[in-house]
């Protein structure tokens, strides 16, 4: 079983594994800091070395659960090599910021409109997230845009937590989803908790405090619907 050290320490941009597994696609590690995607952020990107040869990781996939570092060129390391890893972590970075940025955002629009998740989407620096709300404006972009800046400036730490599937479903409000996306068959449930704001399950990397975010432009709104409305976001770099 691959150890993922991301949930460790979101914060790691190299590290040195075992190749445990190869299949079609690319290699099996016995722990990687790769993170494979998930809850709406998109996979790390960078390269792994042995010796004097590097691939590059662009994608990753699954294989029974397990991440599958995938290789375009099919000319794999050997089993048992050790390989040296290093993520891209300027896009790394960029995208914890983003994830964060989300969360503000959700814990906003949950806090004062009590309004739920519909879907999402990000990119570095770029995000957009649908809630069911039945109106939106400028104004209200507007109104948006400065709370959720006064939230990044509350300092407010993000914490991360895994528990037992049955402690934390009995926490209220956990799933800010319309629908609830957690396969039943996940035992264990890792949240993400900014402190006095927000708190939900997730599996993604965030910064360790927002001030880490920087300012959130929101840059469009939308409506998609009679009870479907869009917020588009921007970080500024």
């Amino acid at each position: 079983m691959t150890k993922r050290l991301y949930h460790e320490d979101a914060y790691i941009s190299e590290f040195d594994a075992e190749v445990i597994g190869i299949d079609n696609k690319g290699v099996v590690l016995d722990q990687t800091a790769f993170y494979p995607g998930g809850g709406g952020q998109p996979n790390d990107t960078g390269s792994f070395s042995v010796q004097d040869k590097t691939w590059q990781i662009n994608k990753l996939s699954s294989n029974g659960g397990e991440p599958v570092h995938e290789i375009e060129d099919h000319n794999y390391p050997n089993l048992g090599d050790q390989i040296h890893g290093t993520i891209d972590w300027t896009r790394r970075y960029q995208l914890m910021r983003t994830h964060t940025a989300l969360h503000i955002l959700c814990g906003v629009i949950w806090r004062d409109y009590r309004a739920q998740v519909t879907g999402g989407d990000m990119k570095p620096l770029s995000a957009r997230m649908d809630f069911e709300l039945e109106r939106i404006s400028a104004d209200f972009a507007r109104e948006i845009e400065q709370t959720i800046n006064e939230e990044v400036k509350q300092n407010r730490d993000v914490k991360a937590d895994i528990m037992p599937r049955e402690e934390a479903m009995r926490i209220p409000d956990l799933i800010r989803t319309k629908v609830n996306l957690i396969p039943k068959a996940i035992a264990q449930i890792r949240t993400v908790n900014i402190e006095g704001l927000d708190l939900q399950a997730d599996g993604g990397l965030h910064v360790s405090n927002t001030t880490e975010v920087g300012y959130i432009r929101v840059v469009k709104h939308e409506s998609k619907g009679r009870i479907n409305k869009r917020l588009r976001i921007e970080i500024d770099d």
